[in-house]
């Protein structure tokens, strides 16, 4: 059988972060094909983005599957008791899943994390009351969705730089992340920068190279 998956087993070398799978789009047969290699050759992977239906079709393998992250680990390293720490802050609790998805990354990348969760600002009293271990942080994810308000509050809060995750959760103007995304674009707190609509993974891909750089310097 033809194969249709060509893993980059030297992007890690390459650029310090390994390649992840997105699941998305894959069938079981891709995603076994990948898994096995790795396996085969005792190396760790992670899987981002995965439906029910894969995890379902990947229990048999050895993988720790987290559900609400919806991603998978095979032989995942812990971080060094003295690894960089990322602090990882929702608006909601509806925001978990992405959130949960930059952990697991963050983790598997190296970095140790802190998640403060449902934190948003219709309730300035529950960001207020983290305020001290945030501003101890030397960065920050914020993973927020609805009009987005997260990223500018704690960057007029803290010294550290704030990587934003707008996320697709919202309804009416607010629907798909597009608000969410305008408002950490065109925010007026300074140190705010943005990835992607739900994009854990490319948060604690960024959140890894700027630690793991300021670590060595």
């Amino acid at each position: 059988m033809e194969r249709h998956t060509i893993f980059d087993w030297s992007r890690k070398a390459r650029t310090g972060i390994p390649e992840a799978v997105f699941a998305e789009g894959k069938s079981l047969s891709h995603l076994h094909d990948v898994i096995r290699d790795h396996i085969d050759r005792n190396a760790s992977l992670l899987i981002t983005r995965l439906t029910p239906t894969q995890i379902d079709g990947l229990r048999d393998l050895p993988l720790s599957v987290d559900d609400l992250g919806r991603t998978a680990t095979l032989e995942a390293p812990e971080p060094d008791h003295d690894a960089p720490v990322v602090a990882i802050v929702t608006a909601g609790t509806s925001d978990l899943s992405v959130a949960r998805e930059a952990e697991v990354a963050a983790n598997f990348m190296g970095l140790r994390t802190e998640l403060i969760a449902d934190v948003g600002v219709a309730g300035l009293w529950r960001l207020e009351a983290h305020l001290p271990a945030l501003t101890a942080h030397r960065l920050i994810i914020a993973v927020a969705g609805m009009e987005g308000a997260l990223f500018s509050v704690l960057a007029g809060l803290v010294t550290a730089p704030i990587i934003a995750v707008p996320t697709s959760v919202g309804y009416g103007v607010a629907k798909d992340g597009s608000v969410a995304l305008g408002s950490a674009l065109g925010g007026c707190a300074p140190g705010v920068v943005c990835v992607n609509i739900d994009n854990g993974f490319g948060a604690a891909a960024a959140a890894a190279k700027i630690l793991n750089i300021a670590q060595a310097l």
